[in-house]
């Protein structure tokens, strides 16, 4: 499997997210130092999974499910990690 937003949103599964959106943001890192091959991505989940966990555990249970991607596949991976109900007081009214 090549693609990674897809890769990602199958490890993300145990989690059970209600959303999942993925950026590739590849393209604009192309020839970043340190950077040997592997992908950038962005991602905002949202998942009851979450619920009273403080931002570094809800990291930590992201960077589980992909540490074997890590660096090779994915080079960086910013995250955005919300529950239902903080994902809907973000949204306009």
């Amino acid at each position: 499997m090549n693609d990674l937003p897809t890769l990602l949103r199958t490890r993300l599964a145990p989690l059970q997210p209600l959303r999942v959106d993925v950026t590739d943001d590849s393209a604009r890192h192309a020839g970043h130092a340190g950077n040997t091959g592997g992908g950038h991505l962005s991602a905002t989940i949202v998942s009851n999974a979450f619920s009273g966990l403080s931002t570094v555990a809800r990291h930590r249970s992201v960077y589980r499910l992909v540490a074997d991607l890590m660096p090779a596949r994915i080079h960086a991976l910013s995250l955005a990690t919300l529950t239902p109900e903080e994902c809907s007081s973000t949204q306009p009214r």
